[in-house]
């Protein structure tokens, strides 16, 4: 019988040792690869504004030469931004995004892919996906999109005031307040919803003397924090 050697032969030790070798070089690689990170919160715009869609490597590295991608899954074509080879790609972008989104070029170099959306509309509103194709990670990122206009307050007839505020998105709630900010009782708000989704919010108030003679219509929304106000006062006993 052949015996059996109970050590390996040198090439076999020095295989073992390279194969051993590459996968913890692999696996420390892995731990240090950076990952896509974006906010946790969803993002609040107001229409007309501008908007920063965060999105960096973390920990940093240099994404200038990288693929950037940033896109709307529910869009066809998706994209709205695919930076390549050290440029944009304006082929590839969704018409309705065209000269409205940009990236921060030299910051590319420190792991910011945060992308700047201009002139926000209602329809921006929606989930943003920021991907980097070579390190196959994404962060989705939720646009929160509001719009506001300030209200305004008419008389219909002795004792009743009426604000209105047009153009709100999502749909506001209106208070009444005397002259030393305390909460009136109203009555019920009225709504409509127009063919843009902008809603059109009213509100009527009975007023008394022990009111006094100073009111204030607030509109606010609380989900995009947004509150417009606007005061009437009259004078001596007018409007009672």
């Amino acid at each position: 019988m052949v015996p059996v050697k109970d050590r390996l032969s040198p090439n076999c030790q020095f295989t073992v040792f390279s194969l051993v070798s590459i996968v913890l070089a692999l696996v420390h690689s892995r731990g240090a690869q950076s990952h896509v990170i974006g906010p946790s919160e969803p993002i609040v715009a107001v229409v007309g504004d501008d908007v920063i869609l965060p999105c960096y490597l973390d920990p940093a590295m240099d994404a200038s030469y990288m693929t950037v991608e940033w896109s709307r899954p529910d869009l066809d074509p998706r994209f709205i931004f695919v930076w390549r080879d050290g440029e944009e790609l304006e082929s590839k972008k969704h018409p309705a995004y065209q000269g409205r989104t940009s990236l921060f070029i030299d910051e590319l170099k420190h792991g910011d892919l945060s992308l700047k959306l201009s002139k926000v509309k209602p329809s921006d509103k929606g989930t943003y996906r920021c991907f980097v194709p070579q390190l196959f990670n994404d962060s989705l990122i939720q646009l929160v999109v509001g719009a506001v206009s300030t209200p305004a307050i008419q008389q219909l007839n002795a004792g009743v005031l009426e604000c209105e505020s047009k153009g709100w998105y999502p749909e506001p709630e209106v208070l009444w307040l005397d002259s030393e900010g305390n909460l009136l009782s109203a009555g019920p708000m009225e709504t409509l919803r127009g063919p843009d989704d902008l809603y059109t919010v009213s509100s009527r108030l009975t007023v008394e003397k022990r009111h006094g003679n100073s009111f204030t219509c607030r509109v606010q929304q609380n989900r995009i924090n947004q509150t417009r106000l606007t005061h009437i006062q009259f004078s001596g006993t007018d409007g009672f």
